[in-house]
């Protein structure tokens, strides 16, 4: 009888663990220095969200800056071929405007865009974002600074 309900227990925790169970919820993504960047980018502002509906997740939402490009489209194109040299391969995203990248192994999934796309999005009610991200990519544009929203998960799209 200890035997069964010990099986049972181990079973529980088991099943919780994979379901996102506890206060760990879904497995929270990487720290943004995962993420490489092309050289001279850096990250002004960052934010965890967490969807705890039936397909649980956490993403580690970001703004990245690089003044050395001309635009925050050069920047985009940058990075995106950036990531390919590294093996990252193309994915879907989830709105229009926006990029997608597998890591090597499908261990990470990033999802990026210009600043002014990710805000035209979020204005149309087609994505959604922190309000700290939000905030930080307004600046960059009122302060003409290149600059890139990202979205990393772990796993594959």
């Amino acid at each position: 009888m200890r035997n069964a309900a010990v099986g049972l227990l181990s079973l529980a925790a088991l099943v919780c663990g994979l379901a996102g169970c506890g206060n760990g919820g879904p497995r929270t993504p990487l720290e943004a220095s995962a993420l490489p960047f092309v050289g001279g980018a850096r990250v002004i502002a960052q934010a965890r969200e967490c969807d705890r509906g039936a397909n649980a997740f956490c993403a580690l939402e970001l703004v990245a800056v690089d003044s050395r490009y001309e635009t925050s489209d050069d920047f985009l194109v940058a990075e995106r071929e950036y990531l390919h040299a590294l093996g990252w391969s193309l994915a879907g995203a989830q709105a229009g405007g926006e990029a997608g990248a597998q890591s090597p192994g499908n261990r990470l999934r990033l999802t990026y865009s210009t600043a002014s796309s990710d805000l035209q999005q979020i204005e149309l009610g087609l994505i959604g974002r922190a309000q700290t991200i939000e905030v930080a990519l307004s600046r960059t544009l009122f302060d003409r600074t290149p600059a890139m929203s990202l979205m990393l998960e772990e796993g594959s799209s």
